[in-house]
């Protein structure tokens, strides 16, 4: 895979830097099973980080920015295992359920619908015989 991305030229350069990047920061996430310390974190960062600068890419430096204004909640994560991803998936449901009862004729049937969008049934873990 790398040699062919490198034969691409500037656009193979690109795609593997932002590839190292991505795998720089799994890295780093990966440590939440590992109950890691403040040191083994703070290399890991550092690598993501030095990475991201070296690349001189807008789009790398762009997610190293958003990493470093989400740093609170992922440290939180790393050391916690706890993330808001059940609650985020749900509201996901909500607002696409409310855009598509666009023109309901009162709350209560879409409080219904949503209701109904949001069980566990509705979405697939709960398979009646």
């Amino acid at each position: 895979m790398f040699n062919t991305l490198l034969d691409l030229g500037d656009p193979g350069y690109d795609i593997l830097a932002a590839y190292i990047a991505k795998e720089k920061l799994r890295e780093l996430l990966a440590l939440a099973h590992t109950g890691p310390d403040r040191h083994r974190i703070s290399q890991r960062l550092f690598a993501f980080y030095n990475w991201c600068a070296h690349t001189g890419l807008p789009e790398i430096e762009r997610l190293a920015t958003t990493i470093e204004q989400w740093w609170p909640a992922i440290e939180a994560f790393l050391h916690t295992r706890i993330t808001n991803a059940t609650s985020e998936g749900i509201n996901r449901v909500v607002k696409l359920t409310a855009r598509n009862a666009y023109g309901f004729r009162n709350p209560t049937n879409q409080r219904l619908r949503i209701r109904a969008a949001t069980t566990r049934r509705t979405r697939g873990h709960l398979k009646p015989a």
